[in-house]
């Protein structure tokens, strides 16, 4: 696992990486595709399940790095997801970097499956004490009130726990998979605007809520549509989907 990559501008890097409601990559591709982005760098993973994504017949890195002009970001946007037994290595390879860069800190963008009521639609935080003490003291979001953090996200924040580790916070919100949970990126991307003083036309993710809004409502009255043995040979396959827990 290495990282190559110029230097980037911003002291904050703004980590979004694909798991379950992709709400932290969808939030962060977001920004790169509709602020004045650059790319920098990419994380190249050995070893890794391969993927290559492409746009416009144009392939590139699964995971990119990025500055954002007129901001105090560099962004980690990675659409390859980390497995379990590679958290180490990745985050080593990631902090090895950043002690080489321009990185002050980390804040990363989070979407978990958790249970949750219809009041707890939000942005909470897990943050290491002198990333709070620098942006959240007085910023109105919750502290999640407990449980653990995994993977990638969980290795960031013990080792910003260590001496001499980057402050590090991170900005969880409930997500509802299957497929993007649009709503919750959406709420991801305002909360990082309120602390880190930036503003984005968010109209176009807005919209692609409302349009996969309308295709489960159709889909859901599809269903209500058919018999109970022709519902349960369409969804036998499938979770369920509890939106509120």
């Amino acid at each position: 696992m290495d990282v190559q990559s110029e230097t980037p501008s911003g002291e904050t890097l703004l980590v979004g990486l694909s798991n379950l409601g992709m709400a932290g990559v969808t939030a962060t591709d977001y920004l790169v595709r509709h602020l004045d982005s650059e790319q920098v760098g990419h994380v190249r993973a050995h070893n890794f399940p391969a993927i290559t994504p492409f746009q416009n017949g144009e392939p590139r890195h699964p995971m990119r790095l990025y500055t954002l002009e007129d901001t105090a970001l560099s962004v980690l946007l990675g659409e390859l997801f980390v497995p379990v037994w590679a958290t180490h290595p990745f985050t080593d390879a990631l902090l090895e970097w950043i002690s080489s860069a321009a990185v002050e800190e980390i804040a990363v963008l989070h979407g978990v499956p958790f249970p949750h009521g219809p009041e707890e639609h939000a942005v909470f935080h897990v943050s290491t004490p002198e990333y709070r003490e620098r942006h959240l003291v007085d910023a109105g979001i919750q502290p999640l009130s407990g449980g653990f953090l995994d993977g990638v996200v969980g290795d960031l924040v013990a080792q910003g726990l260590d001496e001499g580790g980057p402050p590090v916070g991170v900005y969880i919100t409930p997500t509802h998979p299957p497929g993007p949970d649009i709503d919750a990126a959406l709420l991801l991307l305002d909360t990082l605007q309120d602390i880190y003083g930036f503003t984005i036309d968010e109209e176009e993710l807005q919209a692609r809520s409302e349009e996969l809004k309308q295709y489960y409502q159709e889909l859901t009255q599809r269903m209500e549509s058919l018999s109970e043995d022709e519902q349960s040979l369409v969804t036998q396959d499938y979770p369920e989907d509890r939106m509120f827990m």
